[in-house]
């Protein structure tokens, strides 16, 4: 199955999923894995289904200082404390061990503003959507697993770096006045439509899922949102 971020002058993809998510959400990364194993079983079943995945700003500290914050002081804030968060955390690492994701909260010492790395996300899906998508995985990991700090536009460029892009031109994306209005604006529109809360899943544009459902949920969605579409043609 062929899945590229954005279809470019390509005809049109059969099957297009937008994103909305922030790279410091928990249950986006869980999202992301739920989404690619309902992918992965629908390519098994039509391999040659043209599948497009597009990823879209949403932060969920969008007040949050350019340098972000010690993690103690916003956990205390979010949630009232260690004790709280520990809890949340615990669930949370129950969900992330079944879907493949060894969860390391203890490693995060800092709350970054997302808006610099959403800004690299959108400026990598411009360039090339395979890499576009491993950039997402890259900061998902350094964020969750390594404890890496996304506020850093050094570190941005280290993982997008990793992903296979320049370094040097991601870091130097975070410079473009114009590319950082879009992303701003791409978060402020999808407030403005009713999302208050990420993983945010649309198919083909027509049938919406909230929340990091079930593969089998997702694929309810997608069957779903192609009829639509095709009747529609």
């Amino acid at each position: 199955m062929n899945t590229r971020a954005n279809a470019g002058h390509n005809p049109a993809p059969d099957l297009v999923v937008d994103v909305i998510s922030d790279v410091v959400c928990p249950w986006c990364y869980i999202g992301k894995r739920k989404l690619e194993t309902a992918l992965s079983e629908l390519g098994h079943a039509e391999p040659h289904l043209d599948v497009s995945v597009r990823w879209h700003a949403f932060q969920l500290n969008p007040d949050l200082p350019p340098e972000g914050m010690p993690r103690v002081e916003y956990l205390a804030a979010k949630f009232g404390g260690a004790r709280s968060a520990a809890e949340i955390h615990a669930r949370v690492k129950s969900v992330g061990v079944e879907v493949g994701i060894p969860f390391d909260f203890d490693r995060i010492v800092r709350q970054p503003n997302t808006l610099d790395a959403h800004t690299v996300i959108a400026w990598a899906q411009r360039r090339d959507a395979r890499l576009a998508d491993a950039l997402v995985e890259g900061l998902f990991r350094a964020y969750f697993i390594e404890g890496r700090l996304l506020n850093d536009p050094a570190e941005l460029a280290r993982v997008a770096g990793e992903a296979g892009f320049s370094a040097q031109e991601a870091q130097s994306s975070l410079i473009s006045v114009s590319l950082r209005s879009e992303v701003e604006a791409e978060d402020r529109e999808a407030r403005g439509v009713g999302i208050n809360g990420v993983p945010f899943f649309i198919f083909n544009g027509r049938t919406a899922v909230a929340g990091a459902h079930d593969p089998g949920t997702l694929l309810e969605a997608i069957t779903a949102a192609r009829i639509a579409s095709q009747g529609h043609q």
